[in-house]
């Protein structure tokens, strides 16, 4: 059987200021053209439909039109909630979208009751475990502790249950959302950490052919049988680095796994510069970020003026800026002892100095500082 795995569409969020909608749904396009002309037997999204519980509308109508085309298609699709999606609401209607043969599972209840697909080699189980909040689904799994282990243990245990119960040769899928042990994460993802235990061993997946994981962002495997989508689009600077894929995986009659990465389209390239800001300015190595969005890092001593607009008249895409000032050891002296003796003036342009790494303030700043101090003690007369 031959299925798309792909996960963390987060329908509704930006990069910075910058709206990704018409990003997302460039993809969701791909999405759908990549399944008919790979001849996808299924999809499989592992979770993070949706960037927040409540999305915007335009979100809601991006997803309902992926949905209506992946149905046209006659592509079963199997979907799970995520840690960013309200289960709830993303699983409203679920039995009746079921019968277009597009399958939410959104109940941590029903993770044993797989989607049931067919090949020419036979069936295919695909498993499909929503979020797993440990302090809320605690109870449901009559789990000691409420940990992230325990939790996705205990729903595998029911899945592998059931999957003993089916005829022999049957394959299987599991849809999971959660952070495995060996996996890398980015910036963009939302803590899950309970108890200081975020992380599951990718063993808790034994005795299933494929574990199509969600939560992560950057596509990766953590074993031949266990893999990370990512997400389609970048969401922080942070994914700078990331190709950003989707999984084309054939499952074979004898469960055995390969798996291709399918190219994600790329609204625009995500750089991260770092330097004096004059060396930004002039530097011809750079050049190529010029049409990129930018997170550029000032190292000056001292902060330049207006960076952003100067920043901005070679990178017009720039979107974040942040200041790591390159400056020399200071002298172990406490603050209070370098104020000790000092007059008002002297104590003001000794601040001025300190935290520009070294540089003294000019005539006309001393006359500013000056100023200041008078009508202070004016106002305090």
């Amino acid at each position: 059987m031959r299925f798309l795995h792909t996960s963390d569409w987060h329908l509704g969020r930006g990069l910075h200021r910058v709206s990704l909608l018409d990003a997302q749904a460039a993809f969701l396009d791909h999405l759908v053209t990549t399944a008919r002309e790979e001849r996808a037997e299924a999809v499989l999204v592992a979770g993070d439909i949706y960037d927040r519980a409540v999305p915007p509308l335009s979100a809601v109508e991006l997803f309902d039109d992926a949905l209506h085309r992946l149905a046209a298609l006659g592509v079963p699709t199997v979907m799970i909630s995520g840690n960013h999606d309200s289960p709830r609401r993303l699983g409203v209607g679920a039995g009746l979208i079921g019968r277009a043969g597009i399958h939410l599972r959104t109940d941590p209840a029903g993770c044993a009751t797989p989607v049931v697909l067919a090949d020419r080699h036979g069936d295919v189980a695909v498993y499909g475990l929503p979020y797993l909040e440990p302090a809320l689904v605690r109870d449901e799994f009559a789990v000691p502790t409420a940990g992230h282990a325990a939790v996705l243990g205990a729903a595998m245990d029911r899945v592998r249950a059931d999957l003993a119960t089916r005829p022999a040769g049957t394959r299987s899928v599991v849809l999971a959302h959660a952070f495995v042990t060996g996996g890398t994460p980015s910036d963009s993802e939302r803590d899950i950490t309970v108890g200081g235990a975020a992380a599951v061993p990718a063993a808790v997946f034994a005795g299933v052919d494929y574990a199509a994981l969600g939560h992560l962002h950057g596509c990766q495997s953590i074993n031949d049988r266990v893999r990370y989508s990512g997400s389609p689009l970048a969401y922080s600077f942070s994914e700078a680095a990331h190709r950003k894929t989707m999984w084309l995986v054939d499952l074979g009659a004898d469960g055995g796994v390969t798996a291709e990465r399918i190219d994600c389209p790329v609204p625009r390239p995500l750089a991260r510069v770092r330097g004096h800001l004059e060396t930004l300015l002039s530097d011809p190595a750079l050049a190529a970020h010029e049409t990129a969005w930018v997170e550029a890092t000032l190292t000056d001593p001292t902060r330049p003026e207006d960076p952003m607009a100067r920043l901005a008249a070679r990178f017009p895409h720039i979107l974040s800026l942040a200041f790591e000032p390159d400056r020399p050891p200071t002298a172990p002296a406490t603050y209070a002892q370098r104020l000790r003796g000092r007059a008002d003036q002297e104590i003001a342009e000794d601040f001025v100095t300190h935290v520009r790494g070294g540089r003294t303030p000019d005539e006309r700043e001393r006359a500013a500082l000056r100023a200041a101090l008078d009508a202070a003690r004016g106002q305090g007369a």
